[in-house]
């Protein structure tokens, strides 16, 4: 403190005021008010590991998102699971289901399929194609980040083909597995040559399909996690949350079913509400009423 501060605390009779009272004062233990230990702070960036979150997080601020959400019966998935437990042993993730059914409707809306690039002079890409990112939970050298990987041809691919995607992803040491050694060589290049990579290789309509895919799917419903809404760097993104019993009404009576609620977010640059509405709904209309028995029975 300098002699100036000292003397702003001071009063004229030469007594100090409340505010340095207090703050000289001794803090009794077990107030809640205790200094704890210091915080540990360290210098620099975010951990290389995590970099290339950073990077994408910088590039979907051109995004201008709106959020939707909806309740999906799983009766059928779930039955649909369970059959082709018995029947195979294969066990079928939920986020599976939704990356199929999202490929199934995406196919049907093209603009919802597209990407935009550039602001000035704005680009637009159609995919004749349904590629799906899905985000990962993973550890890289004692590092919690999140990767993710692209299924491809989401639009005729079958349950059993996702699986087997997500399955060997899920199954592999990640830190070694070639799919990731692009992202690998980000966290080993110079931060600012890393950001220069990334924000090249995004702008490229033709490559960004196999960075983010044309859809995107990330969940939590492995935790207490109802529903969330997320911005996956695509037209549109599907949160996925928990599966719980909750009531329902069936044919005027009360009822218990499994229900999932269902986020997406929407780049209204390029659809916009009625649209991100009807795909929205038809996902909800491929998960509750669609038959997937064949394929149960293909997987064998």
């Amino acid at each position: 403190m300098t002699a100036t501060d000292a003397d702003a605390d001071a009063t004229t009779d030469g007594t100090t005021t409340d505010a340095t009272a207090t703050a000289k004062a001794p803090v009794a233990s077990g107030t809640g008010t205790t200094p704890g230990p210091e915080p540990v702070v360290t210098p620099g960036p975010l951990p290389r590991q995590r970099r290339h979150t950073l990077f994408f997080l910088e590039v979907v601020r051109d995004f201008a998102p709106v959020f939707l959400d909806t309740e999906v019966d799983m009766t059928r998935v779930l039955a649909h699971r369970e059959a082709a437990r018995a029947a195979t042993g294969v066990h079928y993730s939920t986020t599976g289901y939704i990356l199929r059914a999202a490929g199934r409707v995406l196919a049907r809306h093209p603009d919802a399929n597209a990407a935009l690039s550039g602001r000035l002079r704005q680009r637009r890409a159609l995919y004749p194609y349904v590629h799906g990112k899905l985000t990962l939970d993973a550890t890289l050298d004692g590092q919690r980040v999140v990767l993710a990987t692209v299924v491809p041809n989401l639009h005729q691919a079958e349950l059993g083909q996702i699986q087997a995607h997500l399955d060997r992803i899920r199954g592999a040491d990640l830190a070694e597995l070639p799919d990731f050694e692009p992202v690998r060589r980000l966290h080993r290049a110079p931060l600012l040559v890393g950001r220069a990579r990334f924000r090249r290789a995004s702008r490229s309509l033709a490559l960004r399909p196999r960075l983010t895919g044309t859809v995107a799917v990330t969940s939590l419903g492995h935790r207490a996690v109802d529903s969330f809404h997320s911005v996956g760097g695509t037209t549109t993104t599907f949160g996925v949350g928990r599966i719980l019993p909750r009531p329902v009404v069936r044919d005027g009576q009360l009822a218990i079913a499994p229900l999932l609620r269902l986020s997406m977010s929407f780049d209204h640059r390029a659809i916009d509400g009625a649209q991100a509405a009807d795909v929205l709904t038809e996902v909800k209309e491929v998960l509750e009423k669609e038959a997937l028995a064949e394929e149960a029975l293909a997987a064998v």
